[in-house]
């Protein structure tokens, strides 16, 4: 039987009060202001991350780290999967205050990846995609939170389009063919700008289950880190096909 609050295309109407008697202009209010927390870490986030791979490649450090070899190197590549992996299944050990910090420390560490980026592309190249990524990314954000159809299957759709993605990148590691990087390019913006509409309903979603618990927080934080790695993606691949090379 349908949940009575499910808010997805052609479940009934949210009635005047939800289960816990909260009235409906409440949960809205609540709603949009736990949507802005999430938006505000994401977006700071990102700034965050943008400034440390500014001053990391400025100072030198960049160019000597990823061109002049070492174990150092990998380290910067895969510490930020692994700390994603760590806020994802150790959240619920993780106090709020501490899931923040994690978050901050994710922030830093993928700037660090990311100085690479203008070693390789052009100034204006990365600064013309950082706004065309900006730009789809909240129409695209807007629509996810706006729509009234339900995204789960399209989601299920593009989780396995990303795994799929993601096996295809690991085996051009060794290929090494432009056309495939070309292509793996394109269908990475599509992915990741499904993702992003897919997420933000899914974020959208999941308020109704926390509000009011010690979880709301975490989840602010968790859905942050979901749409930052939506944008972040989607401005690679995106920089990849649209950028000049130095």
């Amino acid at each position: 039987m349908a949940d009575r609050f499910d808010t997805r295309f052609g479940a009934p109407p949210r009635p005047a009060t939800d289960y816990a008697g909260q009235d409906v202009a409440g949960y809205d209010a609540g709603l949009r202001k736990h949507m802005l927390s999430v938006y505000n870490y994401m977006a700071s986030g990102v700034l965050l991350t943008g400034i440390v791979a500014y001053l990391f490649a400025a100072a030198g450090y960049a160019e000597a780290v990823f061109f002049g070899g070492g174990i150092l190197r990998w380290v910067i590549i895969f510490a930020p999967l692994l700390m994603v992996m760590t806020m994802s299944f150790g959240v619920n050990r993780m106090s709020t205050g501490a899931l923040q910090a994690f978050y901050w420390a994710f922030a830093v560490v993928m700037g660090l990846s990311m100085s690479v980026i203008p070693l390789i592309y052009e100034g204006t190249s990365i600064a013309t995609t950082f706004v065309a990524t900006s730009a789809a990314f909240v129409s695209l954000s807007l629509w996810g939170y706006t729509t009234k159809r339900d995204l789960s299957g399209f989601g299920t759709f593009l989780i396995m389009g990303l795994v799929g993605l993601i096996v295809v990148m690991i085996g051009n590691i060794f290929i090494q063919s432009d056309a495939l990087s070309m292509v793996i390019s394109v269908v990475g913006v599509f992915l990741f700008a499904g993702l992003t509409a897919y997420d933000t309903q899914k974020i959208k979603s999941i308020y109704q289950y926390v509000q009011g618990t010690d979880m709301l927080g975490k989840t602010a934080i968790l859905g942050a880190l979901t749409l930052y790695l939506d944008f972040i993606n989607m401005f690679t691949f995106l920089l990849n096909l649209m950028g000049s090379r130095d």
